[in-house]
């Protein structure tokens, strides 16, 4: 079984802790030495929001996201990022926050889960499932290649004013990384009808029990999504 865990990162430094460890050992095997996304100073950061992935029955996290919600003494890892290329990419996220915008960041899957379906599939799910909790009217994301099609399924799309039509070389000149965006993350209109469904039934029942299915057959996710202190505003 695996346990979904929703929280604010100031609140759980031991939490945050396993998943820095977790995220670097995993950048490494794909030879990623230096990353925005990878940046650790987001453990101290009152406007990051955490979901990590616990295999229960080892205790390990084996996969995590956050999502950084746009301030402006807080830069979002895509501004630091994507404004290497292009410093059109203040411009946009200074639109988007007017009404609270959030970026996922930071998505990894160790590779003792792989082809269970929980980071690119579950894993999303459940942080756009936050957005409501946190009063966000948009979602941004800068995503490889292989989380592109899961994430324009569950409402994303692509970001076309910033890079090339939306592309950058990032983190290393072999890897395309996409912008994304969601423009309304408590709708969904542009996401597929299953996914969809699901988001909702994640929001509605943040806390549940649930038998999902991957490539690998059937399994247990515990899911704990309620965020102890949503009210990020009141450090604005």
């Amino acid at each position: 079984m695996f346990r979904f865990k929703a929280f604010r990162a100031i609140d759980e430094p031991e939490l945050c802790e396993k998943f820095v460890i977790g995220h670097s050992q995993v950048l490494k095997q794909y030879g990623v030495t230096k990353v925005t996304s990878s940046n650790n100073d987001w453990v101290s950061n009152p406007f990051v929001y955490v979901v990590t992935v616990e295999h229960m029955e080892s205790g390990e996290i084996v996969s995590g996201l956050r999502i950084h919600i746009a301030h402006k003494n807080y830069p979002l890892p895509m501004e630091l990022a994507v404004s290497q290329v292009d410093h059109k990419i203040f411009d946009l996220v200074k639109k988007y926050s007017v009404e609270g915008a959030g970026e996922v960041s930071g998505l990894w899957n160790s590779k003792t889960i792989s082809g269970y379906g929980v980071g690119a599939f579950l894993l999303i799910r459940a942080g756009i499932s936050l957005a409501t909790q946190l009063g966000l009217g948009s979602l941004l994301a800068l995503v490889a290649e292989y989380t592109l099609k899961p994430s324009l399924q569950k409402g994303f799309e692509i970001e076309m004013g910033i890079g090339n039509s939306g592309t950058f070389f990032y983190p290393k000149l072999d890897l395309v990384a996409t912008s994304i965006v969601m423009h309304d993350p408590k709708n969904l209109p542009m996401a597929d009808d299953f996914e969809r469904e699901v988001i909702f039934d994640l929001r509605n029942n943040p806390v549940q029990i649930k038998k999902e299915e991957g490539p690998k057959g059937e399994f247990l996710v515990h899911y704990d999504l309620i965020v102890a202190n949503p009210n990020w505003r009141i450090d604005v």
